[in-house]
């Protein structure tokens, strides 16, 4: 009994995997250019029009990016981030808070559940950072605590899909707090959404998870310019 022809992908498709996996795997660093066309064309034994077919592949995805003149850089290290990374450049930041509502309130109330002292104690550790940076006025550390702290509590849901999508929010919100902290009066300490937030998860109360998010969500979006370029304030 004939077990038939085994089917392999197109030759294309192999190379897109290839030059995926190089990706997740963190071979090819974010943000840094890939090996030149000369050099993966070898490395994969595969004509130029063959080797594009796969960048193009990826870069339709938004895991790389071609600049032309430049070279092919590695833009996320995975398709579900690169692809909502390019759907949120499409939309205003208004638009990308009001989803966070539904992921913040989610990974909170998985988290009450499923959060253990780690994973409080690694929140609160990046609380005491992020109010140390605002109190020294150091921007750039009071955005990397802060957003540091809503990916720890995707990562505390115990949902890895969630903490992927959430943490396709990065670029969008580092410039959208960026905008909230150079007007007066922003408040960077916020304790809801924060401190509040890691006592409901310790307590694992999720209406009180759900109810603090929802105040800092609502504060912030209070504080975002509109479309017009006016203040909700």
């Amino acid at each position: 009994m004939s077990l038939g022809t085994v089917n392999r992908p197109p030759l294309a498709e192999e190379v897109t995997s290839r030059l995926r996996e190089a990706i997740v795997s963190g071979k090819w660093p974010l943000q840094q250019r890939i090996p030149p066309e000369p050099e993966l064309m070898e490395q994969l034994g595969v004509s130029r029009g063959t080797l594009r077919e796969g960048i193009k592949a990826l870069a339709h995805s938004g895991m790389l990016e071609v600049r032309r003149g430049d070279g092919t850089y590695v833009r996320a290290t995975s398709e579900i981030s690169g692809t909502a990374r390019k759907a949120y450049r499409e939309f205003a930041d208004e638009d990308v808070l009001q989803v966070r509502f539904a992921l913040d309130t989610q990974a909170a109330r998985l988290a009450t559940r499923l959060a253990g002292d780690d994973d409080v104690a690694a929140l609160r550790a990046l609380l005491a950072r992020r109010r140390q940076a605002w109190a020294g006025q150091d921007l750039e550390q009071w955005i990397a605590a802060d957003w540091e702290f809503h990916l720890q509590v995707a990562a505390a849901s115990g949902n890895p899909l969630l903490h992927e999508l959430y943490a396709s929010f990065g670029d969008v919100f580092h410039g959208a707090k960026m905008a909230q902290r150079l007007r007066d009066g922003f408040d960077g300490c916020l304790a809801d959404g924060h401190e509040a937030l890691v006592d409901a998860i310790e307590a694992g109360d999720e209406d009180a998870a759900v109810r603090t998010v929802n105040a800092n969500l609502t504060y912030c979006m209070e504080w975002m310019p509109r479309r017009d370029g006016s203040s909700h304030g």
